[in-house]
């Protein structure tokens, strides 16, 4: 190894850790405000990785149906549960939400792929068709069960990736695609050079830390994300409504692994169950930050993204279990510095 791959192995390595540095501070923000750890983070990396391909292929991906399904079982959900105080004002405020934001998002994804406006409306377009299965998705399989433990909400987390997956298998089928790159430009920096897509990862992922911190800091609805991340009892007693904070969270959630995915197709091919190990790396993160600092949950996903490039170059056979084994002596440290109880006694 010569300084030079040394460079090109830290600049691979950087990329893939702004992508798990957002996928992980996804996971702290939803442990964090529903105490559930989001298996299926990674396939909305999928999901919206895989959209914005196919919008910029000209095609109308299979998420513009599949948020019409999500969005129908979210209302069949909310009418069930409320069968006894409906009235025209409710069933028509869902309605709307639940049935009619979705019908709209795919007429307007038709109109949209028939114009094939460019690679920044399609991007606009992705979010846009990602990010409400998010909310949906917690009224069908949390927000039922949001008093559960921290146990019960795992499994739950896990059969919904499961199904997620085959989900995604059935919209998007077993065809990788990729996307062309966002930006074709290219800078030399000394021996390596840095493309557009590469800045535009750093951009972005940046772009977003600020806006989340601005977000969670300057504005009612992120502080009041904070007071349930922090006391969800307290946050009930003052007002704060835990079920909206949940779709809120898992709003943001969506975005940022659409936000990924769009990010990550220029440079690989996906697959409908590509995101679940993209996902585990930023769960990696997340669990060294320990489910609670967003910043020590961005420095490791770093840490994660140069383990992984370095591991790739000298074992490239062994570099997930490489990866994965980072989190080994946190996990023991923890486990000696931290005081256990039992859940059922607290």
């Amino acid at each position: 190894m010569d300084s030079t791959i040394l460079l090109f192995l830290l600049q691979d390595g950087l990329t893939n850790g702004a992508i798990y540095a957002l996928l992980g501070l996804a996971l702290v923000l939803v442990f964090a405000v529903t105490r559930v750890i989001f298996v299926p983070q990674g396939e909305f990396v999928a999901y919206g990785g895989l959209t914005f391909a196919l919008l910029e292929a000209g095609k109308l991906p299979g998420t513009a149906y599949m948020v019409v399904a999500f969005g129908a079982a979210a209302f069949a959900m909310e009418m069930v549960s409320r069968r006894r105080d409906l009235g025209l004002r409710v069933v028509a405020r869902e309605a709307a939400f639940k049935l009619g934001l979705p019908f709209a998002i795919l007429f307007l994804a038709k109109a949209i792929v028939a114009a094939q406006p460019g690679a920044a409306v399609n991007l606009l377009l992705t979010i846009a068709i990602v990010a409400p299965i998010g909310p949906y998705l917690y009224r069908v399989a949390f927000q039922p069960i949001a008093d559960a433990s921290v146990l019960v909400l795992l499994i739950t987390a896990v059969g919904v990736h499961l199904a997620m997956t085959g989900i995604g298998l059935v919209f998007f089928g077993a065809e990788g695609l990729r996307a062309p790159p966002l930006s074709s430009a290219v800078l030399p920096v000394g021996p390596i050079v840095v493309t557009g897509q590469n800045l535009g990862i750093y951009a972005i992922t940046a772009a977003l830390i600020v806006a989340l911190y601005l977000f969670f800091g300057r504005t009612i609805t992120g502080k009041a994300l904070r007071a349930t991340a922090i006391n969800r009892i307290g946050a009930r007693l003052v007002g704060i409504r835990l079920a909206l904070s949940g779709r809120i969270a898992f709003t943001l959630a969506a975005v940022i692994g659409a936000v990924s995915g769009v990010l990550i197709v220029p440079m690989t091919t996906l697959y409908y169950d590509t995101g679940f190990l993209v996902g585990l790396k930023g769960f990696v993160a997340a669990i060294i930050g320990g489910l609670v600092s967003y910043p020590l949950t961005a420095a490791a996903a770093l840490l994660v993204g140069v383990v992984e490039a370095f591991a790739s170059f000298h074992a490239s056979d062994w570099k997930e279990v490489i990866v994965f084994t980072l989190l080994l002596p946190v996990l023991l440290i923890r486990s000696w510095t931290d005081p256990h109880s039992d859940e059922e006694e607290e």
